[in-house]
């Protein structure tokens, strides 16, 4: 099944509220643990067979191309496509009908997901003339779903209705951005408006239009933990959370010079860092090519070779292990 499905990843957004780290890097780009964030998506697309993937650019769109490169160390097949105006997920989608020829896997390129696999999402997808399957998660914070989408169900299991940043839950199913789509998505891409609150063509809308013209929409309950990376502090957490399932308290990349590695304590060092002094770091992440001269121990930070980003933890995120 999986030979006959492709993957697509949207990372053309600019990422304004992670400055002052959007001045120079694409937030999909970012690592996590010395890997950056749309490795992972890749990872998951390539275990559940697939090897054919386009890639929505924009800003910084160089920066994805030069990280990620065309596939070749991922194992995979990458086609990038830039994308100039950014009018929503629906809008990106619909300018990709000439490249897509068959069902396709969707990511939003700035959410880390925590999910053991997506054969359910497969299987789901393969029965009984189903045009789409969502991406769900057993949502105990009520706040998350309203930052995202909920979803309303039949009685059969079938999606009913779709409500992006709904104010009032009825639920505890939050959509997760991760859709599994046949072509009849751009159809009804193609008779989504254009949203008043926010100006924008959104997926949740064409979703629905499947649902009102009785295509068969399902879910996947498949996501354990789900971050969408939106401030600098999601980079920090994220990547103390990842330490954390590795089972690790530090990792320090290649060629990377460090006097006294016994004062780290739940950092991440890039390749080819330089520390200069017998300093004490702890839940730090340090970006590759960085030389740090700092006298004064550092806490709770990310420091790359322009600055060091003092981030105030949230200790209060469900996703945390």
């Amino acid at each position: 099944m999986t030979k006959d499905i492709m993957g697509v990843i949207l990372a053309a957004g600019k990422g304004s509220r992670m400055y002052p780290l959007s001045e120079n890097y694409s937030k999909c780009t970012l690592p996590i643990c010395n890997k950056p964030l749309l490795d992972y998506q890749i990872e998951m697309m390539k275990e559940a067979g697939i090897s054919d993937i386009i890639i929505v650019v924009g800003y910084n769109g160089f920066e994805v191309v030069r990280v990620i490169g065309n596939g070749e160390r991922q194992g995979v097949n990458i086609l990038y496509v830039n994308q100039e105006e950014t009018l929503g997920i629906a809008h990106a989608l619909g300018r990709l009908e000439p490249y897509v020829d068959r069902p396709f896997l969707l990511f939003l390129g700035d959410i880390y997901f925590v999910c053991p696999s997506l054969k359910p999402m497969l299987d789901i997808f393969s029965k009984d003339d189903v045009k789409a399957v969502l991406a769900t998660k057993e949502e105990q914070n009520r706040d998350a779903i309203k930052r995202n989408f909920a979803v309303k169900l039949n009685p059969d299991g079938s999606v009913r209705r779709v409500i992006e940043k709904p104010r009032h839950i009825e639920n505890n199913i939050k959509g997760c951005g991760l859709y599994l789509f046949d072509l009849h998505i751009f159809d009804a891409i193609r008779r989504t408006p254009r949203t008043a609150m926010r100006d924008e063509y959104e997926i949740t809308d064409s979703i629905q239009i499947l649902i009102n013209d009785d295509y068969k929409v399902m879910t996947a309950n498949i996501i354990q933990n789900d971050l969408n990376l939106t401030f600098v502090e999601d980079l920090l957490e994220l990547n103390l959370f990842q330490l954390k399932k590795m089972n690790q308290k530090v990792i320090i990349g290649e060629d990377a010079s460090i006097p006294d590695p016994s004062l780290l304590e739940n950092v991440i060092v890039g390749d080819n860092v330089t520390i200069k002094h017998n300093i004490h770091l702890k839940n730090t992440v340090i970006f590759p090519n960085t030389v740090v001269d700092e006298h004064e121990n550092v806490s709770d930070s990310i420091i790359d070779n322009q600055q060091i980003i003092h981030c105030r933890m949230r200790n209060n995120r469900n996703w945390r292990g």
